[in-house]
């Protein structure tokens, strides 16, 4: 390991004046500390004036109890033990001392890509195209040996890094460079979907099914690395820039405009290969082999294959990168913190720091809020949650009269802190959006789907507008897919939906609360700034509370529906990850049986058959095998009524079952009821 890697800044001594010995290796300066681990310099001393320095990473006590943890630092001795590459840091041994479970590797005294990164662009000087390139390559062979890596049976583990990053490419004096830290690589297939308990890798530095919490191979390494080279090639990073959350839906949306804009030259070779690796679908890159021979047969083209160690070594010389005493900065860029709170900024005198160094509010010490409806209704006393939470549902709007505190009435409008929800479309609710609608009818369950399938097959961008005299949904459409649902109801607000998904806790949420207008109402930013949650925690969450959003609506029995063509939220949004098709199917599942069947009743007697030219094939809604049995029951030769006794009764399905695939059926065009 080098020392250059994660480090705080300084050089941490222990704790006690005598020097600290575990398994026979004494400790020195820390080099690193991270979630789970840290990393000394260490030294063993043998006979006859033997010595040899090595890097020991130790498991931090506070997780040492946690089996998960625990699991995890053995993996990953027992992975790095089998891996035998020159571009990988080789592990020396593995150990227990006093209970204390350690691992020590090669220590690399050089210094790292992410340093580099910072040097040059402080300097303004561009990456050298063939470093970039022979760093590149260097790091996907290391990769390509890591996926080849075979277990004792003989059997491919299928092994990803998850979290190739630009501080775990170490480059030695010498110019070469070793692939570090696979404390999160993963080998089980369970574990290569990155749940909100498992999640893993570097904001900044992941792949796209890695922030959707997909499952991953070998190819999620290789859009990381190819992140890494589009970093060096243009001397700014690829995705990180904004908050952290802005941060993970550009690499979920695969977006590449800082890439497209640069102003460095990108030659159109590597321009080629380097978007293949970018490739927004994992089945559209190459494998880390494929990239490595990629690349390297561009510098062979270009003359740059020989001598690429020692050009490296020469830039590390140039840039004083190996002597060279550590900076301050403890993350490399697009791994920031979200731990620990940025205190800069803060006036509000309710945020103090609490004696661990975790912000602490002071709830009572937050100012309340006065307001006086259009109706002459007045609220005294409001906390400035309650006053959100008014405006997101439409009670306040913006020329609401409210009072601050003691302060002068004002618009609602005029407020900063209530300034986001009256800046987009999709936090309103006001009567003129819907004063022109392109399409209406009354709402009940069994018709939302036939209309929702309607605007996916007609690829309509615009808003759908429900409401049943009690609660009111917006769902806004991009080319047919949902894209942003706004609700007025208080138990799909997100904080609610944290609560009850056990997100946070209730004093978490009310912290994060009261902090809001410190984040211009963003509770999510709030919970991430105090630690409470991860960026991808909370991007899944409110991804997942969008989806809840949505299939909530299909469980109305009444009220009314308008559809707004080209109506747009103009909102930060989180698309609902599932395929369009596939959420019809769970459409089909939220509707009451007794809505089923009044939706099948007026084509009971009706002939069922099958639609030779649907919208989407069956397969795509990727419906239970009883399901898409049903659907094959349609020959035109009996109604809908007699292929529903056909299915239920003579061969036994689940009468719901039955009704369920038949409605799904005929709503999206599968089955024509004639």
């Amino acid at each position: 390991m080098t020392d250059d890697r994660r480090h705080d800044g300084h050089h941490e001594p222990l704790a006690s004046d005598a020097p600290q010995v575990i398994g026979g290796y004494t400790l020195g300066r820390r080099l690193g500390l991270g979630g789970m681990a840290e990393v000394f310099e260490a030294e063993r001393r043998g006979p006859h004036g033997f010595r040899k320095r090595v890097a020991l990473k130790r498991i931090l006590p506070h997780v040492a109890a946690d089996p998960i943890y625990v699991e995890m630092f053995i993996q990953e001795a027992s992975l790095v033990a089998r891996l035998e590459h020159p571009s990988v840091v080789q592990v020396f041994d593995f150990g227990e001392d006093d209970g204390e479970l350690f691992l020590t590797m090669e220590l690399v005294e050089g210094t790292s890509v992410s340093r580099m990164l910072r040097v040059l662009a402080a300097r303004g000087d561009a990456f050298p195209l063939d470093v970039a390139l022979w760093l590149t390559v260097q790091a996907a062979r290391a990769l390509a040996h890591a996926h080849a890596l075979r277990g004792e049976d003989g059997g491919r583990l299928h092994l990803v890094h998850r979290d190739v990053s630009p501080g775990n490419l170490l480059i030695t004096r010498q110019g070469h460079l070793k692939l570090a830290d696979f404390g999160i690589a993963c080998t089980h297939p369970r574990e290569r979907h990155t749940d909100d308990r498992n999640l893993r890798g570097k904001v900044g530095y992941m792949s796209p099914e890695q922030v959707s919490g997909e499952e991953l191979d070998a190819r999620s390494d290789v859009f990381t690395l190819a992140t890494i080279l589009a970093e060096m090639l243009m001397g700014e990073t690829l995705f990180s820039r904004g908050t952290d959350l802005e941060v993970l839906l550009r690499i979920r949306d695969v977006d590449l405009g800082t890439l497209l804009r640069t102003r460095r030259r990108i030659p159109s070779d590597v321009r080629k290969v380097l978007f293949s690796g970018l490739s927004p679908r994992a089945q559209d890159r190459p494998d880390a082999r494929t990239f490595a021979d990629a690349l390297e047969e561009i510098m062979c083209r270009r003359g740059m294959a020989m001598g690429g160690a020692e050009r490296v070594a020469r830039l590390l010389q140039r840039y004083e990168l190996i002597d060279a005493p550590q900076g301050d900065e403890l993350f490399e860029p697009g791994a920031r913190p979200t731990a620990l709170i940025a205190l800069d900024g803060f006036t509000d005198p309710g945020l103090r720091v609490s004696a661990r160094g975790a912000p602490a509010i002071d709830l009572d010490s937050q100012p309340r809020y006065s307001v006086e409806l259009a109706t002459g209704q007045r609220m005294n006393g409001l906390p400035f949650p309650e006053l959100v939470r008014l405006t997101t549902t439409g009670v306040i709007g913006a020329a609401t009269s409210v009072a601050r505190g003691a302060e002068p009435i004002t618009h609602a409008g005029d407020l900063p802190e209530l300034s986001r929800f009256f800046s987009t479309p999709a936090l309103q609710w006001k009567p003129e959006e819907i004063s022109r609608p392109r399409l209406k009818g009354d709402l009940n369950a069994a018709m939302l789907l036939p209309l929702i399938h309607t605007l996916h097959a007609n690829r309509e961008t615009g808003m759908l507008y429900l409401s049943d005299g009690e609660r009111r949904k917006k769902v806004y459409f991009v080319d047919g897919r949902p894209d942003f649902v706004a609700s007025t109801s208080r138990k799909e607000m997100l904080g609610q939906h944290l609560l009850d998904q056990n997100h946070c806790l209730e004093m978490e949420l009310d912290m994060a609360l009261a902090m809001l207008p410190q984040f211009s109402g963003r509770l999510g930013d709030a919970l991430v700034q105090l630690g409470v949650l991860r960026p991808v925690q909370l991007y899944r969450a409110v991804a997942t509370q969008v989806r809840g959003r949505y299939l909530e609506a299909f469980r109305w029995r009444r009220g009314e529906w308008l559809y707004v063509r080209g109506a747009q939220s103009h909102e930060e949004t989180y698309p609902i990850e599932q395929d369009a098709h596939v959420l019809m199917r769970d459409a089909a599942l939220e509707l009451d049986p007794s809505e089923l069947e009044a939706a099948l009743a007026p084509m009971w007697e009706k002939v069922l058959r099958a639609n030779e030219q649907p919208p989407a094939h069956a397969a795509a809604y990727q419906m239970p095998d009883a399901w898409r049995w049903v659907i094959e029951q349609a020959r035109g030769d009996a109604t809908v009524g007699a292929v529903f006794h056909r299915c239920s009764r003579q061969s036994g399905l689940d009468e719901e079952d039955a009704m369920r695939a038949l409605f799904l059926g005929v709503s999206c065009q599968l089955l024509n009821a004639a």
